[in-house]
């Protein structure tokens, strides 16, 4: 993925799309702007017994560059970097700062793209995307842009909880307020434990579960893993947090309830 941290030291986690990808959508905005281009040259056709030769390779040259230049330009313009062939393959141009793309990026990513994708049959394209980890061709390098991924599967969440042995210490133990980063790096380890080594994971639940601990009391009973005291711990504390917040809505129901209520009369 591609990390990107904006004003606010928020970072945000976009991924480029891959070569083959964007090869697929390339390839589709080719055929549809080829076919455009034999529509417009059709055209030409039906009216070349009233041109001169000169008039027809004019009327043939801006045929090639309002399909191939122009009409790019404009559809990522208006789009905002996407096009038919980036729609069916999930894709969206963006800025290297994850922003919109404008009609400069448009217009520097159309005439060089006519170069390296028409001009070389692809070729120029291939080999400088090859070479990117974005797989950025030369008119997004010049541009400053790359590809990036819309339709990305979403991973499956996985819910905290306490292990049947761990429910009874955890319902009564005291949580205390534990530090948003210690929460969160806890939350994340859940989300992500799946994925990692058995050494990595068993070291880095027993520094979690470490570092939990200040926060929480009395002990766990002896001999508890440390991946299911983080468990229990997370999953008490969200289970705490929700009925507190059930109470407070049910509060706020009730006194909204008697605030609508018509005056008491005298």
């Amino acid at each position: 993925m591609s990390p990107i941290i904006t004003g606010e030291a928020v970072v945000l986690e976009l991924r480029p799309a891959s070569f083959g990808v964007r090869a697929l959508g390339l390839v589709l905005d080719v055929i549809v702007h080829t076919v455009l281009l034999i529509g417009l040259i059709l055209l030409i056709g039906m009216a070349a017994g009233e041109l001169d030769e000169a008039a027809l390779r004019a009327l043939v040259l801006v045929a090639v560059v309002f399909s191939f230049v122009i009409v790019p330009v404009a559809v990522e313009t208006i789009t905002r970097g996407r096009s038919l062939g980036k729609f069916a393959a999930g894709l969206r141009i963006v800025r290297d700062d994850g922003g919109s793309i404008r009609f400069r990026h448009a217009v520097i990513r159309g005439l060089l793209g006519f170069v390296e994708v028409y001009l070389t049959f692809g070729g120029l394209a291939i080999a400088v995307a090859l070479f990117s980890d974005k797989s950025k061709r030369l008119g997004d390098v010049a541009a400053g842009t790359y590809s990036l991924r819309l339709r990305v599967p979403a991973e499956r969440r996985i819910l905290s909880f306490a292990p049947p042995y761990l429910q009874a210490w955890v319902s009564s133990a005291d949580i205390g307020r534990v530090p948003d980063a210690t929460a969160r790096r806890a939350a994340q380890f859940v989300q992500q434990a799946h994925h990692m080594a058995p050494a990595s994971r068993d070291s880095l639940a027993a520094s979690l579960a470490t570092e939990l601990a200040a926060y929480v009391a009395p002990p766990p009973p002896a001999g508890t893993r440390p991946e299911d005291y983080l468990g229990a711990v997370l999953g008490e504390r969200r289970n705490r947090e929700l009925a507190r917040l059930q109470r407070t809505e049910e509060r706020s129901a009730a006194i909204a309830g008697r605030l609508n209520k018509l005056p008491f009369q005298q």
